[in-house]
């Protein structure tokens, strides 16, 4: 029986028990805790490079009470990073492919976002709404396209990082089936294949990195314009 390559993507389930809550505990187990060899640790010493550059770039345009997210921003940063690193491993499974868990982190904080603007300077958040010098006529038409797109945001940005890693798990294992079939047929082009598919490995590895950025990005840029 040929399984689907969709099935990758289902949910792990063990007696009946989803393994979603145990998949994404992994990457908090993982994750290297202080020691008393704070400064004599490479681990640490490069994890605490990593951040502290990461929050500097990120934080750079926000004005000083953007700065109280550093922490939500770097834990989500790590978070997603681990998530989709691991999903690159044989016989594991990636929950940032799912689209619940995706949007279960995308709608909450940007709600946090708009909340903040509403709350802190409700004029300039809604000011959004309708651009300046805009026609009378034009004025019910824009407040209703520009509400309709305030809200597709989430929905836009916890798309994303399903798609893209989605598509690349995909392609991934149509080469790898490739590769195999074509082994007993046609060595060479399957070795050939087989080069390719280490390629897009790396580029996978490199996909991982950035959609993680680009997810807390997208966040500090939603929450840029409400404070």
């Amino acid at each position: 029986m040929t399984l689907s390559f969709f099935d990758q993507f289902i949910s792990p389930m063990f007696l009946g028990i989803p393994l979603m809550a145990l998949a994404i505990m992994i990457p908090w187990i993982m994750f290297p805790t202080p020691s008393s060899r704070w400064m004599n640790n490479r681990v640490l010493t490069l994890q605490n490079w990593f951040i502290n550059l990461f929050t500097k770039q990120l934080l750079l345009p926000l004005n000083t009470p953007g700065h109280k997210w550093a922490l939500i921003f770097a834990s989500l940063m790590i978070f997603l990073i681990s998530l989709n690193m691991l999903g690159l491993l044989p016989y594991t499974f990636t929950p940032t492919t799912q689209l619940s868990l995706n949007m279960g982190l995308a709608v909450p904080l940007w709600l946090a976002t708009v909340i903040i603007g509403m709350r802190n300077q409700p004029t300039h958040s809604l000011g959004h709404l309708l651009p300046e010098g805009t026609p009378v006529p034009l004025i019910p038409v824009l407040i209703v396209i520009e509400t309709i797109s305030l809200f597709i945001r989430p929905i836009a940005f916890g798309v994303r990082l399903t798609a893209n890693l989605t598509a690349g798990h995909l392609l991934i294992q149509l080469i790898a089936t490739a590769a195999f079939v074509l082994m007993p047929l046609m060595p060479t082009v399957a070795l050939l294949t087989t080069i390719l598919l280490f390629l897009l490995t790396l580029l996978e590895v490199a996909v991982a990195m950035i959609q993680a950025y680009v997810f807390v990005l997208l966040l500090s840029l939603y929450l840029q314009e409400n404070v």
